[in-house]
């Protein structure tokens, strides 16, 4: 189980703990990679003003006031100020500094650009289960220039769902929407605001229809026969696409929501063929940030809803620009730092060691300290970890040591030259060749094992 950090916010995990984390990004990093998603990183600064331009979310964003005074005695002088927008301050998320990484170099981009980029990213909230104040994101997007066609929205949900599925954690959903069918529907029925909206239905979960209705009549101004139809099309949710049929039902006509029925038909329509199961057309799902334009994903583990989604995104398509030129884009983030600490907080996971070593090489005294370094050579060049003993103490003292670090086998070598090696968790010990000794597959590296 994970330890509770001593700075609230700001988790650090044991080695065995980090083995299951690097699992995880192995694992996403692979299944990016195998889809020829390309890896960037981005500066962790940026200017306050940068990282604003899509709302006002203040309250989430870390000045750098050291930094800040640094560039202030280079130039005019004077204090730091959060609203100035040459401040500078740590990115909250990486899709804002990747709009800018694609403005500033795509003269050297080959587009549509697919990246992934795994990071940390920094944001001042309140603590609390599956939210941290410094945590690791990983994110594959695909940005087009001037267009990008729509059958990357099918493809980004397919490869989350698989990638999803290769780690250690229980069954999850992705659940789907259409801000285009959602925006078309309410403007269909009268209402306007269609952002407003968007954000009242996205608090659906948290407060109840009874309040978000209460939120479309009186911020709003929606009538009580608007708000029922926008909280019936917010309670439609189905593994296929009969969705189609059931929003069709509620009498509504327009041509934006006709386009997002379409769309959104297309992802379901893919996702029961090559991902059975894993995708779920849920038209409550509304992602509050403006920025999104069509698709829009939030994904939950299955039982542990309470947790949030654990991965989110969508289709922006003008997010960046630079003079006339456009660059539209559908990505999806997945929350690392709340993935892995559910996995370790409820057992789904662990390693089956707490150390890479799968071998400590024993001293028979300290002059036999060089010719240990050679077998510990010959080991490592076949790609078995190994570590040599500091201290020639008794063996018996050197396979304590093994043991407490997790290292299942020690190494002895006799001063006529004769080589074995013992597997102290059996007490089996047999002659060995440090030449073409091989531990057996699950032994040779750390294995996660899941429950």
């Amino acid at each position: 189980m994970a330890r509770t950090a001593s700075l609230s916010g700001f988790p650090e995990w044991l080695p065995q703990e980090r083995l299951v984390e690097l699992h995880v990004l192995d694992t996403l990093r692979k299944t990016f990679e195998l889809h020829g998603f390309s890896s960037i990183e981005t500066r962790a600064v940026e200017t306050v003003g940068q990282l604003l331009r899509k709302g006002e979310i203040d309250k989430e964003v870390y000045g750098l006031s050291r930094l800040q005074e640094d560039e202030d005695a280079a130039g005019e002088g004077g204090k730091s100020d959060k609203a100035d927008p040459h401040a500078l301050a740590l990115h909250f998320d990486l899709t804002v500094p990747f709009a800018r990484y694609v403005v500033e170099n795509a003269g050297y981009l080959a587009f549509p650009f697919r990246r992934y980029q795994i990071q940390k990213v920094w944001r001042g909230e309140r603590p609390q289960e599956g939210r941290a104040r410094e945590f690791t994101q990983a994110d594959i997007d695909v940005v087009g220039d001037g267009e990008l066609p729509f059958r990357y929205d099918v493809e980004i949900a397919l490869v989350i769902a698989e990638a999803l599925s290769a780690l250690p954690i229980p069954d999850f959903r992705l659940r789907i929407n259409n801000r285009k069918l959602a925006e078309g529907f309410y403007r269909g029925i009268g209402l306007m605001d269609t952002a407003g909206v968007l954000r009242s239905i996205d608090k659906l979960e948290k407060i109840g229809e009874a309040k978000v209705a209460e939120l479309l009549r009186d911020e709003l101004g929606a009538t009580d026969e608007q708000a029922a139809l926008a909280l019936k099309l917010a309670g439609i949710r189905t593994e296929d696409t009969s969705f189609v049929g059931q929003v069709r039902a509620l009498g509504v006509s327009d041509e934006l929501l006709e386009e997002g029925l379409s769309e959104l038909e297309q992802v379901i329509e893919a996702a029961v063929q090559r991902a059975p199961g894993k995708v779920v057309a849920d038209l409550s799902i509304a992602r509050g940030l403006d920025y999104y334009t069509g698709t829009v994903v939030e994904t939950v583990l299955v039982g542990h809803e309470q947790l949030g989604s654990i991965c989110s995104g969508g289709r922006y398509d003008a997010l960046a620009s630079k003079g006339n030129r456009k660059f539209p884009g559908v990505g999806l983030s997945i929350g690392v730092t709340r993935l892995v600490s559910r996995i370790l907080s409820q057992d789904f996971a662990t390693a089956s060691r707490s150390v890479p070593t799968a071998v400590l090489v024993a001293l028979n005294n300290d002059d036999s300290w060089s010719a240990a370094q050679d077998v510990a050579a010959q080991l490592r060049g076949r790609g078995i970890a190994t570590e040599v003993a500091a201290k020639a103490e008794k063996f018996g003292k050197q396979i304590k040591f093994a043991d407490r670090r997790g290292i299942p086998f020690v190494w002895f070598t006799d001063d006529d030259g004769k080589h074995q090696v013992k597997d102290i968790r059996s007490g089996e010990q047999v002659d060995a060749d440090p030449a073409s000794w091989e531990p057996s597959p699950e032994d040779l590296h750390v294995r996660i094992t899941t429950r």
